[in-house]
């Protein structure tokens, strides 16, 4: 079983933003396990699990990127073993994940609500 939280950056004005969301991953006990999240929706350029896109009804993209660590160094994608986090061994209970995510600074986009929606894959 998997929910998560939704990750919200605030209002971009050109400069970095950081949020976080949280998974709860609830697995059978000491069953090994790692979740990987897609690339999401975004289209025009098509966006990559390196390079994700937010976005705005009818009008561009807003470039942003989901991490494992907190430092914001470690890209978080959807290849197990790869480039998601180390397995884990299933509780039985539900374990909560933290996903950071940055938008880069210095993007020059059109005012909107801009969203995105990512898959997470539980992998066991």
């Amino acid at each position: 079983v998997i929910t998560a939280s939704n990750m919200a950056f605030g209002t971009y004005t050109g400069i970095v933003l950081n949020g976080t969301a949280i998974l709860s991953v609830t697995c059978t006990n000491t069953t090994p396990y790692t979740v990987g999240l897609n690339p999401g929706l975004g289209t025009g350029p098509v966006a990559t699990v390196t390079t994700r896109h937010m976005m705005v009804a009818g009008a561009g993209a807003l470039n942003y990127a989901l991490y494992q660590d907190p430092a914001r160094a470690t890209n978080w994608g959807n290849t197990p073993n790869t480039d998601t986090p180390a397995s884990a061994n299933g509780t039985g209970s539900a374990v909560a994940i933290t996903v950071y995510g940055q938008v880069p600074a210095g993007q020059y986009v059109t005012p909107g609500a801009y969203t995105d929606t990512i898959t997470a894959t539980v992998n066991f």
